[in-house]
């Protein structure tokens, strides 16, 4: 039986080992300067209407594992238009890098540093590439005002001031080690690629892992501090320092604390309602969202009197847990697929649980209920993976009909890929930020119930049989136990 939880307050959206945050994941200090002074607070996403979380993937091609995280923002067509641009390039050369490679893997996610006149994004990538880990970063900035669109420079006034920038940055470097070559800092868009700031007004300065020095540093940031950097701001950095500033000023108020409460397993408002054994069911799953397409196709399968299953990604669902709840209210099931589709394969046990259970909060806190499935990014699963699971009391979930939506884009061949393969018990993989996927489903349930199907969530499949820690791919095949440490 899956483990209850207890959640309680604001929950907190993940964030990698860099040092950064939310706005609102430190409600109850007073002081507004960071006790990290290159802590960057982000902003909820979920406050900021209109955004729709973007993903472009690659599946499982010979160019190893893709996963593209970016936004899409109302009023900023320019904003969009370059981190749509700079998501293909990315993609671009790392499939000429990784070409026949492999367990290489991209993986990029993104966070708001600013929402208001001016908004900021910034994208963390992450690459493997036959050797270690390595992390960049790269903000972009949009200021509403001017219709503008510019890296990071376009926060500073001009050429002279970058060099003033970097000679700032030099002097700060000075107390941090002699491992660290402080000659790399040059007034390099380049180099000055990730600039945002803290809720001080300090200019945070974030340089990439190796990149000015032994990559065992990690993250290395150096924040400029506000009054030196205010000098040398254009129009559009002045607006950013200044909406960041009233931001954290907002957040800085005390608040009660709340009182933790119980949160059931998930479940759907339909189960029990179908008995597989009699019935020839199918569990329709769909992967990565919530995204732009996610809404309608809720409104599809509401319309066709369809469940399924969805696996959100962590950030994304933070994003848009009306999504979540919309999915839970009318009967299908929320599960788990990671906070930004690293493949859980290949990380320690720590990152593994911290993936699900930063997704499980926000999941959680969405829709009132602990979700209790998880499918592994890639349906990449190790000992330590199953090992996780079975301490969070979750069950992991494969497939066995894939109908290859993330390679193609023509809407019948996906539907007729589902309706060849489907049998009862079958697992049917799609993702909801798909186009085409979406323009499938009708076509799909129209000819799966004409087949004599009746479509459920996976753990309808298994009755009441499912256990923490296994790996069920099918509903009509045996569990096979796996070794548990």
């Amino acid at each position: 039986m899956p483990k209850l939880r207890i959640f309680g307050g604001l929950v907190l959206l993940a964030c990698s080992s860099t040092g950064c945050g939310l706005a609102a994941a430190s409600p109850e200090h007073d002081n507004l300067v960071p006790a990290d002074p290159t802590r960057i607070e982000f902003v909820d996403p979920a406050t900021v209407a209109g955004l729709s979380p973007m993903a472009l993937t690659d599946g499982e091609s010979a160019g190893g594992h893709v996963y593209i995280g970016y936004p899409e923002l109302p009023d900023a067509p320019r904003l969009n238009d370059k981190l749509r641009e700079q998501a293909r390039r990315q993609l671009a050369d790392f499939r000429e890098s990784s070409r026949n490679m492999d367990g290489a893997e991209l993986n990029v996610e993104w966070q708001l540093t600013a929402v208001g006149d001016v908004l900021g994004v910034r994208l963390r990538t992450g690459e493997f590439r036959g050797a270690d880990w390595g992390n960049s970063n790269r903000t972009f900035w949009y200021d509403r005002l001017s219709g503008r669109a510019t890296d990071s420079v376009g926060l500073l006034s001009g050429r002279s001031a970058l060099q003033e920038v970097a000679r700032l940055v030099r002097q700060a470097l000075r107390a941090r080690g002699p491992e660290i070559d402080r000659e790399q800092v040059k007034p390099d868009p380049y180099r000055f690629d990730s600039m945002a700031f803290n809720g001080s007004g300090d200019l945070v300065v974030e340089f990439d892992d190796c990149q000015l020095g032994p990559c065992s540093l990690g993250r290395l940031a150096v924040a400029v501090p506000a009054d030196q950097v205010e000098p040398l701001l254009s129009e559009t950095g002045r607006r950013a320092q200044q909406s960041v500033r009233m931001a954290a000023q907002r957040v800085s108020v005390k608040r009660p604390p709340t009182v933790p409460q119980p949160v059931p397993a998930a479940a759907s408002t339909g189960a029990g309602t179908v008995n597989c054994g009699k019935t020839k069911c199918v569990a329709l799953t769909f992967d990565d969202g919530p995204g732009p397409y996610t809404a309608e196709l809720l409104d599809t399968l509401r319309r066709y009197g369809a469940r399924a299953t969805f696996f959100p990604v962590g950030s994304s669902a933070a994003a848009r847990p009306e999504l979540l709840r919309r999915m839970s209210a009318e009967g299908h099931l929320v599960g788990n697929h990671g906070w930004a589709h690293r493949d859980l394969s290949t990380l320690p046990s720590s990152k593994i649980a911290d993936s699900l259970g930063s997704t499980e909060g926000v999941v959680a806190a969405a829709i009132g209920q602990t979700p209790t499935l998880v499918r592994p990014p890639y349906g990449a699963v190790s000992l330590d993976v199953r090992n996780v699971a079975r301490e969070l009391g979750v069950c992991l979930v494969g497939w066995d009909v894939d109908t290859q939506d993330q390679r193609d884009p023509r809407a019948r061949s996906i539907a007729d890929r589902a309706v060849e393969q489907a049998h009862p018990g079958a697992i049917v993989l799609m993702h909801d930020v798909n186009r085409a996927t979406v323009d499938a489903i009708p076509d799909m349930l129209e000819r799966l119930r004409g087949k004599g199907y009746t479509f459920v969530t996976v753990p309808e499949l298994y009755g009441t049989n499912m256990r923490a820690g296994r790996l069920y791919t099918s509903g009509n095949k045996p569990v096979r136990k796996e070794p548990l440490t």
